[in-house]
């Protein structure tokens, strides 16, 4: 197995890089492709996400490898190749699976145990199978890695070591009220209509909002997401309401609004400082308390509540306007934090608001099931890489024998079929009796560590010709990839 990841994420890299080498949907295509078209790459694929950018993929040469793919991510991020270097990981065989089945478990994410990322793997490898740069490894890895994932979730209490980040996030602009009590009969806007917007909605209208309006670029997305959220099954309260608007009434809605939670694909600022200050200007201030207005709760003069704080309800009253940016890059203008009545949650200071989370007992089962499917993967990589070999031997035996019983068949024409069907099946019987202990047990031997060069050992001893393995390995390729590609996850 050669595989290769190199990436960059929240934990090695700070948000304004992440936020800067963010890649667009049609940037990934592109960043497949070449990295297909480069020497050392057979298989890619890409995960990104608003805090990770990983490119896997199967190469013949680690340090080529590396370069190679270094070079492509600064290429097609915008991010200088000198400036992303000290930012950049590379794991390589079993380190790279246990990578990516930590990512899949949630132990890799800002908020540890979070389900989110299974959803984006998932779409990582649909876009590898689309543009066809996933091949037998990368379909096998992703989709094994979505059932670990899923396994931990199910086996374990992950989900209590961490939560969505639409749920963590809501729960720091409530700022230590209980997320129902904070939300009931506030008016909501959400900008976008993917997955996290639709869940941040979902969350919204379960929390108690009163009405939910749904702004997107596509106007039938935001109308979609706004019916599946009054259907009856959606358990939103009985009196919830939700709108689709087109983006240009996003003005008009954010001076209704009280939360905001914005998560687009746009590689620019969707709210502008400004656009917030004129929503606040347009509705009347929260009356003053004394217990706002002596200081004692607050360490900001911007309106807002430290993070790492409670600023108690006199200050929550004061914050006319709770925002929750959800993009990378950012969607709402971090100069929002220095409006007075405004409270904006981003991806930055969830990651900071995170880092002191404590870490479940559960987390150490999710730990132990990584290691062993790590395990368990890599074994059945080495033995699938000998099959080839082994299918290769046999079908040289089968031609050996073929050859023989045609060759007796001129010395012994005399031969009726019944008795020329006996002596077939007996040279086949003996010829499978022959080579059944040592293919299973260099199959066995294979799936060890190391145990890659018995491969080579079968080829040399029965010399094998490279060719005709190398026919077998393309045959094989070309056929799980074809098998694998609908395959649900």
């Amino acid at each position: 197995m050669s595989l290769l990841v190199v990436g960059l994420s929240h934990r090695s890299a700070p948000v304004s890089v992440l936020e800067r080498a963010a890649l667009a949907p049609e940037a990934r295509a592109k960043l497949l492709q070449d990295t297909l078209a480069a020497e050392p790459a057979t298989e890619a694929a890409v995960l990104a996400t608003c805090n990770r950018i990983e490119l896997y993929a199967d190469v013949d040469k680690f340090h080529a490898g590396v370069a190679e793919l270094s070079t492509l991510l600064a290429q097609h991020s915008g991010v200088g190749l000198e400036e992303l270097t000290p930012y950049l990981y590379v794991h390589y065989e079993d380190r790279a699976v246990h990578h990516l089945f930590s990512v899949a478990c949630g132990l890799d994410s800002m908020v540890v145990g979070e389900g989110q990322i299974l959803g984006q793997i998932k779409d990582a490898l649909a876009l590898g199978q689309e543009l066809h740069t996933a091949g037998r490894l990368l379909n096998d890895l992703f989709q094994q890695a979505l059932r670990v994932g899923k396994r931990a979730h199910s086996e374990t209490g992950i989900d209590r070591a961490g939560q969505s980040l639409v749920t963590f996030g809501l729960e720091r602009l409530a700022d230590g009220a209980p997320l129902g009590d904070w939300a009931t009969g506030k008016r909501a806007l959400v900008i976008g209509a993917g997955s996290m917007s639709s869940l941040a909605a979902a969350t919204l209208a379960r929390a108690g909002v009163a009405h939910v309006a749904v702004a997107n670029r596509t106007l039938a997305r935001a109308e979609r997401l706004a019916e599946i959220l009054t259907e009856p099954g959606a358990r939103a309260a009985a009196a919830f309401t939700a709108s689709a608007v087109e983006m240009a009434a996003v003005p008009d809605e954010l001076a209704l609004a009280d939360v905001v939670v914005s998560c687009t694909g746009a590689m620019g600022v969707v709210l502008t400082a400004e656009a917030i200050r004129a929503a606040l200007a347009s509705r009347p201030a929260a009356p003053a308390s004394p217990a706002a207005t002596d200081g004692a709760d607050r360490d900001r003069t911007d309106g807002s509540c430290p993070l790492d704080s409670s600023c108690g309800d006199a200050a929550r009253a004061d914050v006319r306007l709770a925002l929750l940016d959800l993009a990378m890059p950012r969607d709402i203008d971090a100069a929002v934090h220095r409006l007075e009545g405004a409270r904006l949650v981003d991806i930055e200071s969830l990651a900071e608001a995170s880092a002191d989370a404590p870490m479940a007992a559960d987390v150490d089962r999710v730990r132990a099931i990584v290691s062993d499917e790590v395990a368990a993967f890599g074994a059945a990589q080495r033995a699938a890489h000998i099959t080839p070999t082994v299918v290769a031997l046999r079908t040289m035996a089968a031609d050996v024998v073929a050859s023989e019983i045609a060759r007796l068949d001129g010395r012994l024409p005399d031969l009726d079929d019944k008795q020329r069907a006996e002596i077939t099946q007996t040279v086949r019987r003996v010829v499978d009796k022959l080579l059944h202990a040592p293919t299973v047990r260099v199959k066995e031997l294979a799936s060890t560590p190391g145990g890659a060069g018995y491969a080579d050992a079968l080829r040399e001893l029965f010399d094998l010709d490279p060719q005709a393995v190398a026919a077998v390995s393309r045959a094989d390729s070309q056929a799980g990839t074809h098998n694998t590609a609908r395959e649900p996850a």
